[in-house]
């Protein structure tokens, strides 16, 4: 495999100093011979037996100093990972995940509670439809939008895990939710648009009826896939008290005959979730839902390559220096 190959260079003209590097032992050799003197002596007899000390090694700084300037030369040309775009057609839909953030998502009947569990769930949903373009909508008692459709889903996730509750004012609009979710795909030219709408609750405050945003949604042919989340019965939920934090079992009463008329009406499906394991087992299910083909452009990013090289030259100059300053001292100068 060529080192090069995906390889391109920000200043290619520093390689035009690569004609440089024949100057340097030419200078060098210039350098020893002024440097050598001569000595007359009356006999040559005592000095049959002296040998140079390692020859094969007489000139090998001078080897490692070449090779290290060369290296260095190839890091100030600065070699960088190509930038590329890539245009593909891929199977893929277009999501947005709708999320309620009330105050009520704080029960632990889910664990550690409702929003921390749908959040992790929902990540790694995301994790698994790498070609779909996905956002994210969160609701209380008003709705926006934390993320665009998008196919990064690494910045998704951060602003996924982001959420919290207390970020807009409490109450649960479902339909403001949908309605903001719709808004986010009406322009989509995918051929199947999809809402994941997640609550534990029913609809106590916004301007718009669950059921007109349920129509609107119909309108942009958007398939909206309801969750109710919360266990049967009642749910463990924490409160803040002057002796610390207590429990009080509260009731859970989830809308099931609304986000079943809302999946009703636009060709979703109504699901409970009222454990973690049933939460999973929700999103593996829309996770079969049918791809409609749509373009995808893939971007990668200039990415600098030059350290391997100049590591490369600073080991070399680190063994040249310790070869001259050691018992090879004589055989290299």
């Amino acid at each position: 495999m060529n080192l090069f190959d995906g390889i391109t260079f920000a200043n290619p003209d520093m390689f035009w100093l690569l004609l440089l590097l024949p100057l340097l032992p030419i200078w060098a050799f210039w350098r020893r011979k002024k440097q050598q003197g001569s000595l007359i002596v009356s006999t040559l007899g005592g000095l049959q037996h002296v040998k140079p000390a390692y020859p094969v090694l007489r000139y090998a700084g001078l080897v490692l100093r070449l090779l290290a300037a060369a290296l260095l030369i190839v890091a100030l040309a600065r070699p960088q990972s190509a930038l590329s775009w890539e245009d593909s057609t891929t199977e893929g839909i277009d999501i947005v995940i709708a999320t309620d953030i009330s105050g009520s998502m704080m029960a632990e009947d889910l664990k550690p509670n409702r929003l921390e569990a749908g959040k992790q769930i929902a990540m790694e949903f995301i994790k698994g439809r790498p070609y779909d373009r996905i956002g994210l909508v969160v609701f209380s008692g008003e709705s926006f939008t934390q993320c665009p459709l998008t196919i990064d889903h690494d910045v998704l996730i951060n602003l996924f895990s982001d959420i919290s509750n207390g970020m807009i004012r409490d109450g649960t609009a479902i339909g403001m939710g949908l309605a903001t979710a719709v808004n986010r795909l009406q322009e989509s030219d995918a051929k199947s648009k999809v809402v994941i709408l997640l609550t534990d609750g029913s609809n106590t405050t916004g301007s718009i009826a669950p059921a007109t945003a349920a129509e609107i949604a119909q309108q942009f042919n958007v398939r909206v896939y309801t969750v109710g989340v919360g266990t049967e019965g009642y749910a463990p939920y924490p409160v803040q008290t002057p002796f610390g934090v207590q429990y009080q079992q509260v009731p859970v009463t989830i809308d099931e005959e609304t986000l079943t008329e809302i999946a009703d009406v636009t060709g979703g499906k109504y699901f409970r979730a009222t454990d973690n394991e049933k939460l999973k087992a929700i999103y593996a299910q829309i996770d079969q839902l049918e791809k409609a083909k749509i373009a995808v452009t893939h971007y990668q990013q200039k990415t600098e390559r030059f350290f391997p090289f100049a590591l490369a030259a600073l080991l070399l100059l680190l063994l040249d220096f310790a070869m001259r300053h050691t018992l090879l001292k004589g055989a290299l100068t």
